[in-house]
């Protein structure tokens, strides 16, 4: 009997080992007068979003009620906004991806903005622990005549923890379109986080790097001013920032890289200024 017991009581253990969380979010955003207000919401697995701002620009504020990501979770994010409608989604934090022990976490991003809408997607830094395995993808699809502005950062290792050298895997895809045809697509690949960045080609040691995204009809008449602010928190040596911002296919994209996350997160901040005109998210302060 013990071994047919034992056999039977080991499989449910490991199936019950494999159940992970499953986020899921999805927003509908639609102008009501001079205001855009979030017409649908649907949120399950331990995500939610908050509104906190409703004005002509609506505020999305996400919250991951598990305070980070482990091996095996997922997430899916998907926000569309309808003809003439603008908000900015941020995170209330940093999200945490934590030891993988087997399976990758996956984090998904579906962004669709219609005609004369305008988007931020400016997502706090995600944070990648010893051990971590994350995968994540993020699809934007734009109007001819709609704005999308995309911010990402990512930090390798607790810097602060003495994290300075992990041995983390980070694949990161991006598929953007405007009008229906492909504007930008990129694939990274990054494996064996600390001794990959520490190349000189590479990452010279960099702990922090971001892309930036914006497509919209103006945006070449802002990368001036995109690069002055860029190069305005360069910071020394010992807290060095390499940026450089250029055009592609009428879209502006730049890439910032330093050992310290927040000399990033300043570039990140004077980017989104020059660019909008506005400060950041209020919660990223």
């Amino acid at each position: 009997m013990d071994a047919l017991i034992d056999p039977f009581i080991q499989d449910i253990a490991a199936s019950a080992g494999r159940q992970r969380a499953r986020g899921d979010i999805r927003v509908a955003f639609a102008r009501a007068g001079a205001r855009t207000e979030a017409a649908r919401v649907f949120a399950t697995g331990g995500w939610r979003v908050k509104f906190p701002r409703a004005g002509a620009e609506c505020e999305a504020v996400i919250v991951n009620t598990g305070g980070g990501m482990a091996g095996g979770d997922k997430a899916r994010v998907h926000l569309t906004l309808a003809p003439g409608a603008r908000a900015l989604a941020t995170t209330q934090s940093a999200e945490k991806i934590y030891r993988a022990d087997g399976a990758e976490i996956e984090v998904e991003a579906r962004l669709e903005v219609e005609a004369g809408a305008r988007l931020v997607w400016a997502p706090q830094e995600t944070i990648l622990f010893e051990g971590s395995r994350c995968r994540r993808r993020l699809e934007a699809d734009v109007a001819a005549d709609g704005s999308l502005l995309i911010v990402e950062a990512t930090v390798f290792g607790r810097l602060a923890h003495g994290e300075t050298r992990i041995d983390a895997a980070f694949r990161d895809d991006w598929r953007i379109r405007k009008d229906g045809k492909l504007l930008f697509a990129e694939a990274t690949r990054i494996e064996n986080a600390g001794a990959t960045l520490d190349r000189l080609a590479l990452g010279r040691g960099g702990r922090a790097l971001a892309t930036l995204l914006y497509v919209d009809a103006e945006a070449p008449a802002r990368l001036d001013a995109l690069r002055a602010a860029l190069d305005a928190v360069m910071g020394d040596e010992g807290e060095w920032l390499e940026a450089a911002a250029g055009i592609v296919d009428g879209a502006v994209v730049a890439r910032a890289l330093s050992p310290a996350p927040h000399r990033l997160r300043a570039a990140m901040i004077a980017a989104m200024r020059a660019l909008r005109g506005v400060a950041a998210p209020r919660v990223w302060s």
